[in-house]
Protein backbone atom coordinates (compact mmCIF):
# COMPACT_ATOMS: atom_id res chain seq x y z
CA UNK A 1 0.00 0.00 0.00
CA UNK A 2 0.97 3.45 -0.79
CA UNK A 3 1.88 6.18 2.13
CA UNK A 4 -0.76 8.58 1.42
CA UNK A 5 0.48 12.41 1.04
CA UNK A 6 0.14 13.49 4.48
CA UNK A 7 2.07 10.92 5.98
CA UNK A 8 4.55 11.10 3.18
CA UNK A 9 5.11 14.94 4.41
CA UNK A 10 5.72 14.05 7.78
CA UNK A 11 8.71 12.01 7.20
CA UNK A 12 11.83 13.30 7.65
CA UNK A 13 14.25 10.68 6.44
CA UNK A 14 13.32 7.23 4.66
CA UNK A 15 15.71 3.96 4.17
CA UNK A 16 14.32 1.67 2.25
CA UNK A 17 15.73 -1.88 1.84
CA UNK A 18 19.52 -0.31 1.84
CA UNK A 19 22.85 -2.03 1.52
CA UNK A 20 26.06 -0.51 1.82
CA UNK A 21 29.56 -1.93 1.22
CA UNK A 22 32.93 -0.18 1.85
CA UNK A 23 36.26 -1.98 0.17
CA UNK A 24 34.21 -4.96 0.22
CA UNK A 25 33.32 -5.28 3.82
CA UNK A 26 29.67 -5.64 3.85
CA UNK A 27 28.13 -2.70 6.24
CA UNK A 28 24.60 -2.08 5.78
CA UNK A 29 21.85 -5.49 4.47
CA UNK A 30 18.16 -4.95 4.20
CA UNK A 31 18.59 -1.19 6.63
CA UNK A 32 14.92 -0.46 7.06
CA UNK A 33 13.74 2.35 8.73
CA UNK A 34 12.14 6.17 8.75
CA UNK A 35 12.23 9.13 10.74
CA UNK A 36 9.29 11.81 10.94
CA UNK A 37 9.83 15.72 11.36
CA UNK A 38 10.38 16.82 14.55
CA UNK A 39 11.68 13.69 16.35
CA UNK A 40 14.80 13.06 18.18
CA UNK A 41 16.59 10.18 16.86
CA UNK A 42 19.28 8.12 18.72
CA UNK A 43 21.82 6.14 16.40
CA UNK A 44 22.96 3.81 18.57
CA UNK A 45 25.83 0.91 17.90
CA UNK A 46 29.61 0.17 19.02
CA UNK A 47 32.34 1.67 16.74
CA UNK A 48 32.70 0.59 13.42
CA UNK A 49 28.88 -0.76 13.67
CA UNK A 50 27.93 1.40 10.49
CA UNK A 51 26.58 4.33 12.60
CA UNK A 52 28.64 6.74 10.63
CA UNK A 53 28.01 5.38 7.19
CA UNK A 54 24.15 6.12 7.72
CA UNK A 55 25.45 9.52 8.39
CA UNK A 56 26.79 10.00 4.92
CA UNK A 57 24.28 7.88 3.48
CA UNK A 58 21.87 10.53 4.62
CA UNK A 59 24.22 13.59 3.69
CA UNK A 60 24.57 12.25 0.21
CA UNK A 61 27.80 11.78 0.92
CA UNK A 62 27.70 7.83 -0.08
CA UNK A 63 25.73 6.11 -2.24
CA UNK A 64 24.03 2.43 -1.66
CA UNK A 65 24.60 -0.43 -2.97
CA UNK A 66 20.85 -1.16 -3.16
CA UNK A 67 17.83 0.81 -2.02
CA UNK A 68 16.58 3.69 -1.52
CA UNK A 69 17.06 6.83 0.60
CA UNK A 70 14.75 10.15 0.84
CA UNK A 71 15.74 12.89 3.38
CA UNK A 72 11.85 15.29 3.20
CA UNK A 73 11.00 13.45 0.41
CA UNK A 74 14.14 14.35 -2.19
CA UNK A 75 17.25 12.13 -2.62
CA UNK A 76 20.03 12.62 0.01
CA UNK A 77 22.00 15.34 -2.96
CA UNK A 78 19.31 17.29 -3.57
CA UNK A 79 18.56 17.72 0.15
CA UNK A 80 22.16 18.10 1.69
CA UNK A 81 22.08 21.83 1.30
CA UNK A 82 18.97 21.46 4.10
CA UNK A 83 20.91 18.88 6.04
CA UNK A 84 22.72 20.72 9.44
CA UNK A 85 25.86 18.72 10.26
CA UNK A 86 27.85 18.66 13.78
CA UNK A 87 31.30 16.65 13.82
CA UNK A 88 32.57 15.16 16.55
CA UNK A 89 35.05 17.60 15.57
CA UNK A 90 36.57 20.40 13.24
CA UNK A 91 40.25 20.21 12.55
CA UNK A 92 41.54 23.50 12.55
CA UNK A 93 44.69 25.56 12.86
CA UNK A 94 45.17 27.09 16.45
CA UNK A 95 47.03 29.65 15.31
CA UNK A 96 44.62 30.91 12.57
CA UNK A 97 42.84 33.98 13.96
CA UNK A 98 39.07 33.04 14.00
CA UNK A 99 36.40 33.86 16.03
CA UNK A 100 33.60 32.37 17.45
CA UNK A 101 30.96 34.63 15.53
CA UNK A 102 33.21 34.08 12.30
CA UNK A 103 33.10 29.99 12.61
CA UNK A 104 29.08 30.37 12.77
CA UNK A 105 29.09 32.77 10.04
CA UNK A 106 30.40 29.52 8.19
CA UNK A 107 26.88 28.06 8.09
CA UNK A 108 26.22 30.61 6.07
CA UNK A 109 27.52 29.64 2.84
CA UNK A 110 25.23 31.87 0.08
CA UNK A 111 27.16 35.12 1.25
CA UNK A 112 26.52 38.50 1.93
CA UNK A 113 24.95 39.48 -1.25
CA UNK A 114 23.10 42.52 -1.39
CA UNK A 115 19.62 41.33 -0.05
CA UNK A 116 20.79 38.53 2.25
CA UNK A 117 22.95 40.08 4.51
CA UNK A 118 20.35 41.11 6.87
CA UNK A 119 18.96 38.10 7.06
CA UNK A 120 22.53 35.74 7.45
CA UNK A 121 23.21 38.50 10.44
CA UNK A 122 19.68 37.54 12.28
CA UNK A 123 19.87 34.06 11.93
CA UNK A 124 23.68 34.27 13.48
CA UNK A 125 22.72 36.10 15.96
CA UNK A 126 19.64 33.40 16.96
CA UNK A 127 22.03 30.56 16.36
CA UNK A 128 24.68 31.84 18.87
CA UNK A 129 21.83 32.72 21.16
CA UNK A 130 19.46 29.20 21.00
CA UNK A 131 23.24 27.36 21.17
CA UNK A 132 24.50 29.62 24.67
CA UNK A 133 27.86 30.68 22.70
CA UNK A 134 26.15 34.25 22.52
CA UNK A 135 28.65 35.60 25.38
CA UNK A 136 31.47 34.16 23.43
CA UNK A 137 31.43 35.95 19.92
CA UNK A 138 33.94 37.52 19.77
CA UNK A 139 36.86 34.88 21.13
CA UNK A 140 39.16 33.35 19.51
CA UNK A 141 37.74 29.85 18.67
CA UNK A 142 40.78 28.79 19.38
CA UNK A 143 41.01 29.65 23.11
CA UNK A 144 37.42 27.52 23.85
CA UNK A 145 37.22 24.60 25.97
CA UNK A 146 35.98 21.20 23.98
CA UNK A 147 32.39 21.75 25.30
CA UNK A 148 32.46 25.27 23.92
CA UNK A 149 33.76 24.39 20.56
CA UNK A 150 30.98 21.97 20.22
CA UNK A 151 28.08 23.98 21.29
CA UNK A 152 29.76 26.98 18.57
CA UNK A 153 29.26 23.82 16.07
CA UNK A 154 26.22 23.24 16.52
CA UNK A 155 25.28 27.17 16.44
CA UNK A 156 27.06 26.72 13.18
CA UNK A 157 24.66 24.43 11.62
CA UNK A 158 21.92 25.96 13.01
CA UNK A 159 22.76 29.43 11.34
CA UNK A 160 21.45 27.78 8.25
CA UNK A 161 17.79 26.54 10.16
CA UNK A 162 18.54 23.20 9.73
CA UNK A 163 16.00 20.42 8.72
CA UNK A 164 17.29 17.66 10.02
CA UNK A 165 20.15 18.51 12.48
CA UNK A 166 22.24 15.56 12.80
CA UNK A 167 25.50 15.24 15.45
CA UNK A 168 28.12 12.92 15.53
CA UNK A 169 29.06 11.38 18.82
CA UNK A 170 28.49 15.08 20.07
CA UNK A 171 29.62 14.12 23.73
CA UNK A 172 32.72 12.50 23.29
CA UNK A 173 35.05 14.27 25.38
CA UNK A 174 32.37 16.37 27.02
CA UNK A 175 32.58 16.80 31.03
CA UNK A 176 29.04 17.03 32.88
CA UNK A 177 28.42 20.49 32.41
CA UNK A 178 29.08 21.03 28.94
CA UNK A 179 27.24 17.91 28.22
CA UNK A 180 24.12 19.25 30.36
CA UNK A 181 24.31 22.87 28.54
CA UNK A 182 24.77 21.01 25.07
CA UNK A 183 21.24 18.87 26.14
CA UNK A 184 19.54 22.19 27.12
CA UNK A 185 20.03 23.61 23.49
CA UNK A 186 19.32 20.53 22.16
CA UNK A 187 15.88 20.25 23.82
CA UNK A 188 15.30 23.92 22.86
CA UNK A 189 15.31 22.88 19.60
CA UNK A 190 12.85 19.91 19.92
CA UNK A 191 10.27 22.35 21.60
CA UNK A 192 10.75 24.36 18.63
CA UNK A 193 12.06 27.44 20.44
CA UNK A 194 12.74 30.40 17.96
CA UNK A 195 10.91 28.51 15.26
CA UNK A 196 7.14 27.61 13.58
CA UNK A 197 8.39 23.88 14.55
CA UNK A 198 10.47 21.08 16.16
CA UNK A 199 13.64 20.67 14.92
CA UNK A 200 14.53 16.60 13.33
CA UNK A 201 17.40 15.81 15.21
CA UNK A 202 19.42 12.26 14.92
CA UNK A 203 22.35 11.92 17.25
CA UNK A 204 24.63 9.21 16.64
CA UNK A 205 26.25 7.61 20.40
CA UNK A 206 28.46 4.61 21.07
CA UNK A 207 26.74 3.73 24.34
CA UNK A 208 24.21 1.13 23.21
CA UNK A 209 22.53 0.95 27.30
CA UNK A 210 21.44 4.59 27.57
CA UNK A 211 19.76 7.50 25.66
CA UNK A 212 18.54 11.07 26.52
CA UNK A 213 15.23 11.14 27.92
CA UNK A 214 14.60 13.75 24.74
CA UNK A 215 14.91 10.45 22.44
CA UNK A 216 11.73 9.69 20.64
CA UNK A 217 13.04 6.68 18.53
CA UNK A 218 16.10 4.54 19.21
CA UNK A 219 17.69 2.77 16.19
CA UNK A 220 20.29 0.33 16.75
CA UNK A 221 23.01 -0.48 14.37
CA UNK A 222 24.85 -3.95 13.90
CA UNK A 223 23.87 -5.35 17.21
CA UNK A 224 23.13 -9.06 15.86
CA UNK A 225 26.07 -9.01 12.99
CA UNK A 226 23.32 -9.18 10.46
CA UNK A 227 24.12 -5.22 9.03
CA UNK A 228 20.60 -4.47 9.79
CA UNK A 229 18.57 -1.47 11.60
CA UNK A 230 17.08 -2.43 14.17
CA UNK A 231 14.03 -0.24 15.96
CA UNK A 232 14.01 -1.16 19.72
CA UNK A 233 11.89 0.63 22.91
CA UNK A 234 13.36 2.66 25.76
CA UNK A 235 11.69 3.25 29.31
CA UNK A 236 13.14 5.85 32.01
CA UNK A 237 14.96 4.89 35.06
CA UNK A 238 15.79 6.73 38.35
CA UNK A 239 19.05 4.69 39.16
CA UNK A 240 21.70 6.62 36.51
CA UNK A 241 22.70 9.93 37.68
CA UNK A 242 20.52 12.67 35.29
CA UNK A 243 24.34 14.70 35.00
CA UNK A 244 25.78 11.84 32.67
CA UNK A 245 23.20 12.40 30.10
CA UNK A 246 23.02 15.94 30.25
CA UNK A 247 19.11 15.10 32.16
CA UNK A 248 16.76 12.25 32.80
CA UNK A 249 17.81 9.25 30.93
CA UNK A 250 16.13 6.37 28.89
CA UNK A 251 17.43 2.77 29.23
CA UNK A 252 17.59 1.25 25.69
CA UNK A 253 15.34 -2.25 25.72
CA UNK A 254 17.71 -4.26 23.15
CA UNK A 255 15.21 -7.21 23.72
CA UNK A 256 12.23 -5.21 21.69
CA UNK A 257 11.96 -5.06 18.25
CA UNK A 258 9.27 -2.53 17.07
CA UNK A 259 8.26 -2.52 13.48
CA UNK A 260 9.34 0.42 11.18
CA UNK A 261 6.00 1.93 11.37
CA UNK A 262 5.17 1.55 14.64
CA UNK A 263 5.80 4.76 15.55
CA UNK A 264 2.81 6.15 12.68
CA UNK A 265 0.22 3.95 15.25
CA UNK A 266 -0.71 6.36 18.05
CA UNK A 267 -0.12 5.08 21.40
CA UNK A 268 2.74 2.57 20.05
CA UNK A 269 5.78 3.91 20.24
CA UNK A 270 8.85 4.91 22.36
CA UNK A 271 7.67 4.73 25.99
CA UNK A 272 4.40 3.34 24.87
CA UNK A 273 5.52 0.41 23.38
CA UNK A 274 7.51 -0.34 26.64
CA UNK A 275 5.32 -0.50 28.86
Amino acid sequence: MEESTSHTALVAIKFEEVDFSHKEAEVLRGASFHVHRGEFVALVGPNGSGKTTILRLVMGLAKPDRGRIEVLGRSPVKARSGIGYVPQGMSFDPTFPISVEEVVRMGRLEGFSRGRAEKCCADVDWALELAAVDDLRGRPYSALSGGQRRRVLVARALASAPEPLILDEPTANMDADSESRLFSVLGGLKAGVGKASATTILIATHDTAFVSSLTDVVLCVGERGDHGVIHHAAKPIEDVPAELYGGHALRVLHDTELEDDVCCQPGKGGEEAAR
